[in-house]
C-alpha cells in the first residue's frame, strides 16, 4: 500500500508526505488530486476529509481519517504505528476510515446489489 501523510502528521510515520511534495498549505483539492494521481492512500486528521458524498468509498485509493481527543506530534504517531501494526490496513483499499482514541470506523465501497 502506498502512503501519503497530510502536513498534520508527524513525517517520521511515511516518507511521503504533502510538506516533501511542496503541496503543504494548498488547498483540500489540489492535495487530494496529487494523492490520487501518484495512486496513495491518504493519511489526515482534516474534518474536511470526512464528506463520503465528496469521497466516497471505492472512488479512490483510500482515506484515514485520524480523530484523537489530544492530537498532538507523539499521541498521533503512536496511534498510527499501532492501527498499522494491529489492523489488517491493506484492506482498506478504497474504504474511508475513521480512527479514534478507541475505536476503529470503516466504511468500505458499497456493493450493486445482485437481481
Amino acid at each position: 500500500m502506498n502512503i501519503k501523510l497530510d502536513e498534520n502528521l508527524p513525517d517520521r510515520l511515511v516518507v511521503d508526505t504533502v510538506y516533501v511534495e511542496r503541496l503543504n498549505g494548498q488547498i483540500d483539492p489540489n492535495v487530494w488530486s496529487a494523492t490520487q494521481a501518484a495512486r496513495r492512500f491518504f493519511i489526515t486528521q482534516d474534518l474536511d476529509f470526512s464528506d463520503v458524498r465528496r469521497y466516497t468509498p471505492g472512488t479512490h485509493e483510500g482515506l484515514l481519517l485520524v480523530r484523537l481527543a489530544r492530537p498532538g506530534r507523539d499521541a498521533l504517531f503512536n496511534r498510527v504505528v499501532t492501527v498499522f501494526q494491529t489492523e489488517h490496513v491493506e484492506d482498506w483499499r478504497g474504504c474511508l476510515v475513521v480512527v479514534t482514541d478507541r475505536k476503529i470506523r470503516v466504511r468500505r465501497p458499497t456493493r450493486p446489489t445482485q437481481s
